[in-house]
């Protein structure tokens, strides 16, 4: 009976592993199939966070699953021994391996925490692209200063390629998340965030806001494309033969809410929209009027 469950255990355990294995090859699951070089070193610090962490795990549920067996109620050869409270061997186990990997978990954290610190530039020999993005409702805008146009739930770039994103928002708290190609950054009216990305290759990945913000939050989606700078360049000129232009007033019809928008384009963007988008929000400071010097006396008084 005991050689049966045990089999019974290994076959269970060896199917469920078989079986993640092939839904993870089967599926994109976004995170798990990073295309590029920030996604990737995101993906193996959670793997080997998992993996250590399970150093843990994995023997605690199989003593769960022995002790539960071996110390059942209908078991009368189990040795019972009230008494017994330590064991200064066993102890030292207990307590040292997992001090051990939160040391190593410890490190792990601080040297990812500055090289993928999202305000930090990605090295390359290829020139970085610049992209402004404004959170609204319920719709992304992406504004290129450099190349001067504009777009909707629709951001293209070259492959191998830095790009720099500067996030903000003009609704809503959302977040900004390309699964495939880095971790989310918050967009906040008000706040202008940062997060440099570059793919490793040319393909169309799925962008989201990972923060519910209202309403028409599940149609708050954009695709990334990835691209040779041939077709990019290209596709900058289809953009410029839009007969729309972003200007103020365009963007004050943009911004009103809406659900599950096009993809729109705009062949100008206003110079300096991104930044006045961002001013709207910063009150100055209210100075006092100075006093004049019968106001001075009768406070002294």
């Amino acid at each position: 009976m005991k050689k049966v469950m045990r089999a019974v255990m290994v076959v269970a355990i060896l199917g469920f592993v078989v079986f993640l294995s092939v839904y993870i090859g089967t599926h994109n699951m976004g995170v798990f199939n990073p295309k590029g070089v920030i996604a990737l070193a995101e993906m193996n610090l959670i793997v080997k966070t998992t993996l250590l962490m399970l150093i843990v795990v994995i023997p605690v549920f199989i003593m769960l699953g022995v002790f539960s067996w071996r110390y059942r109620a209908g078991n009368t050869k189990a040795k019972y021994t009230p008494d017994w409270h330590s064991n200064i061997v066993l102890e030292i186990i207990w307590w040292t391996i997992p001090i051990i990997i939160i040391v190593f978990i410890a490190r792990m954290t601080w040297v990812s925490s500055h090289e993928l610190d999202p305000f930090r530039p990605i090295v390359s020999n290829v020139p970085p692209i610049t992209i402004q993005v404004v959170a609204l409702d319920w719709k992304w805008l992406f504004i290129y200063p450099e190349q001067n146009i504009a777009t909707v739930n629709f951001v293209q770039f070259p492959e191998d390629t830095p790009i720099n994103f500067r996030i903000t928002g003009d609704a809503p708290m959302n977040s900004f998340w390309i699964p495939q190609l880095a971790g989310q950054i918050y967009a906040m009216a008000g706040m202008d965030t940062a997060l440099h990305v570059m793919a490793d290759e040319s393909g169309e990945y799925m962008g989201v806001s990972s923060n519910y913000s209202g309403y028409g939050f599940s149609g708050m989606k954009f695709t990334a494309k990835a691209t040779s700078r041939e077709e990019f360049d290209l596709w900058i000129e289809t953009v410029r033969q839009s007969p729309d232009a972003l200007s103020s007033e365009e963007y004050e019809k943009l911004a009103k809410k809406s659900r599950n928008n096009d993809v729109a384009y705009y062949s100008s963007a206003e110079d300096g929209l991104y930044g006045k988008i961002i001013m709207k929000y910063m009150m100055p400071m209210e100075t006092p009027a100075p006093m004049n010097m019968s106001e001075m006396h009768g406070m002294s008084q």
